[in-house]
């Protein structure tokens, strides 16, 4: 993951909501599953389920990932109350690579937690997805950019092409603001090989 502190951080906001916790699908994911036919999807940085449980009620078969192990306890709640089905696993994303995932994946969805991460752990969560994300799959992220309100925090447009390389090629990206936040939203399409 990142350093301590940030690892800190993280499991100390889940003593209570987080602010990123809004309860609500992004349009931008909503659109997007709209247009897929349901396959295999891989939420990575899950939190607490809300988009687990947007894809698995759009027919998805859904695993989320997250680091926080109380974040996972509130998406298995989540899930038993709406009556859904996913796969929840306690994991680092960055070693993806390493977890136990069961198949490939058709959609590959992050929504905020790529931009938290170190430059090892980047390369870590890049080689994860190259393994978990089938050839012709998709890979919707949202990410903070540099410049945003806090130094050191976010990933820019050209690191994140770096860091995928050659494996995904960019069909879409938006930029905007979240608040004082520079953010982005990316659609990529995981090249056959």
């Amino acid at each position: 993951m990142s350093s301590f502190l940030q690892r800190f951080f993280f499991f100390a906001q889940y003593l209570g909501k987080p602010r990123w916790d809004t309860g609500i699908t992004p349009p931008e994911l909503q659109r997007l599953a709209a247009t897929l036919r349901p396959g295999r999807a891989l939420d990575i940085g899950c939190g607490t389920g809300v988009n687990v449980c947007f894809l698995a009620q759009s027919g998805w078969q859904v695993t989320g990932v997250d680091f926080v192990p109380v974040a996972i306890r509130r998406a298995r709640q989540r899930l038993r109350t709406a009556g859904l089905k996913a796969q929840l696993i306690v994991g680092d994303v960055t070693r993806l690579e390493r977890l136990p995932l069961g198949a490939p994946f058709d959609l590959a969805v992050d929504i905020g937690c790529l931009h938290s991460l170190t430059e090892e752990g980047i390369r870590g969560y890049c080689q994860g997805l190259r393994r978990w994300l089938l050839p012709g799959g998709v890979y919707l992220l949202y990410a903070h950019q540099p410049g945003s309100i806090r130094a050191g925090h976010g990933i820019s447009r050209d690191d994140i092409e770096a860091s995928l390389g050659d494996d995904f090629a960019l069909v879409e990206y938006t930029p905007g603001f979240e608040g004082d936040w520079k953010s982005a939203w990316y659609y990529f399409i995981r090249r056959r090989v």
